[in-house]
């Protein structure tokens, strides 16, 4: 028998809404079509597509990271601001594309704005400078009658557009990147970089490109050979937060599933992924702690994993479902120093989704829509420090790894439960005693199931429901309560309690 116990007042802090943000990046068809299509017949008045408007609203982003990626490393920020008839085409070296700039600043400003969502702005660190990254902050955040400041205002936008949130390049630690730089030269324009950046606002909150490149990720499916990938984040963090500490607030992970080349063969090795991504948060919260005691640091540095998602040039199937919710899980439990994420669902749109345009034009939610949607919008303030224990399993050099992934969070104000649980079985149910040390079940539980047929089970425009959400509620009171979680399946049980 499995069993999940919890002590309501064995807390591991409190939870950053901000691990729920999006990625918006020129490529592809992230923006043009998929959001902005200012042709469709389904475009609002500012050209956004209106059914993925709908779609992101169901996401509730907290936040969402622009304009890049790989393109914010060769930007120029002043080609996408102005009338756009006067807008400059430039190619586009990351993705070898022709980029019009008919969408830029103050059209995602606006479409933050219009959601609810907090912009972050990533700034050009390749071919840019630190003159053209301050002078994006002005421009956004000035209030003054500075030339920046009188530019906005005549494009329209007479109030500042208070962007709190800025990154300090992208992958910088990439050869692929345009502008790669060495951990010597990182960190030396980290600090020029947010010593201007600062100087204009010093409200604002600056991430610094941490690492993308780790011992067990040898290649991206797309770098070509020629570009040697080199594996040296523990320097590279911790000259950044030596020379730059006291300016950055944020240090930036990416790590995406199945990027290693082959992709995993067997869906328990892609299970097993859970231990990767709690090896390298652990691994890196132990950096930044080392280096704030050595250097006397005094204010808090938290973890950015502002690009994760899963890998997949396909269409992405249950398996990667229960991926995502194994990275959300992650983020809870490291709720301490994890405060600021970006859901990456690859080159195809904004959200993962699946989009098609002509007529009609039309969307399908993927597999890996329905995890993030589950999470974003039952979450609690609080991470509960819950102890699990049950049957396990092993893959390689990972032995012993419980079967239920598990976490939970507390809302006090609505006394409300959530308990998540991946059951990474693909063949069997986990029947699972779920009981509290202090505290009762009030009566109330919706259990929301993510599921479908298979664990290959995709969502196309031809069979477009295969894996979905489903909820039922029941009653229950007392200590503990005992629930049958099926197999390849994401639950998350919403609980009232006393």
């Amino acid at each position: 028998m499995n069993h999940i116990k919890i002590a309501l007042e064995r807390t591991l802090g409190d939870i950053d809404h901000h691990i729920f943000g999006g990625y918006l990046e020129h490529g592809g068809r992230v923006i043009y079509s998929s959001l902005y299509a200012p042709d469709s017949p389904l475009a609002d008045k500012d050209g956004l597509r209106n059914d993925v408007r709908a779609a992101l609203q169901r996401l509730n982003f907290s936040n969402i990271r622009y304009p890049g990626g790989n393109f914010a490393s060769g930007y120029r920020w002043m080609d996408g601001v102005g009338p756009r008839q006067k807008r400059p085409s430039r190619h586009d070296l990351a993705w070898n594309a022709i980029d019009s700039n008919q969408f830029g600043t103050n059209e995602f400003i606006r479409f933050c704005r219009k959601l609810n969502i907090e912009p972050y702005l990533c700034v050009n660190c390749g071919d840019g400078d630190m003159r053209e990254a301050r002078d994006w902050v002005e421009y956004c955040n000035g209030t003054g009658d500075s030339a920046l400041v009188k530019l906005r205002r005549e494009h329209g936008f007479e109030e500042p557009h208070k962007v709190k949130y800025w990154g300090i390049g992208n992958e910088v630690d990439s050869p692929v990147q345009i502008g790669y730089k060495t951990p010597q030269e990182y960190a030396r324009a980290v600090t020029e970089f947010g010593k201007v950046m600062k100087r204009v606002d010093p409200g604002i909150k600056l991430v610094a490109s941490g690492a993308c490149i780790f011992k067990d990720c040898p290649a991206r499916m797309s770098w070509p050979t020629r570009y040697p990938l080199k594996n040296e984040w523990v320097e590279r963090g911790q000259l950044m937060l030596e020379q730059a500490g006291d300016l950055i607030d944020y240090m930036a992970l990416h790590r995406y599933a199945y990027n290693q080349r082959p992709e995993p063969e067997t869906f328990e090795a892609k299970m097993t992924f859970s231990e990767t991504i709690e090896e390298l948060l652990s691994a890196y919260e132990g950096l930044i702690r080392a280096v704030r005691l050595d250097r006397g640091i005094k204010h808090r540095i938290y973890i950015a994993f502002d690009e994760w998602g899963v890998w997949r040039r396909a269409i992405n199937n249950l398996e990667d479902a229960l991926v995502i919710a194994m990275f959300l899980n992650a983020f809870i439990r490291h709720s301490y120093s994890v405060r600021l994420a970006n859901f990456t669902p690859t080159m195809r749109s904004i959200a993962p989704m699946e989009i098609r345009t002509g007529l009609p034009d039309e969307l399908v939610p993927q597999t890996i829509f329905y995890p993030f949607e589950l999470y974003s919008r039952t979450c609690g303030q609080i991470a509960l420090d819950v102890f699990w224990g049950g049957e396990t399993f092993e893959n390689g050099e990972y032995t012993s790894i419980r079967t239920l992934d598990v976490t939970a969070t507390l809302d006090e104000s609505r006394k409300q439960l959530v308990v998540y649980v991946v059951n990474r079985s693909q063949t069997e149910a986990m029947e699972t005693t779920i009981s509290l040390a202090d505290g009762q079940f009030a009566g109330s539980v919706q259990a929301s199931v993510i599921n479908g047929p298979d664990v290959k089970a995709e969502n196309t425009f031809e069979k477009p429901n295969q894996v979905g959400t489903r909820e039922t509620t029941f009653k229950t009171s007392g200590k503990s309560f005992t629930y049958s979680f099926e197999p390849h399946s994401v639950t998350a049980l919403v609980c009232a309690i006393s």
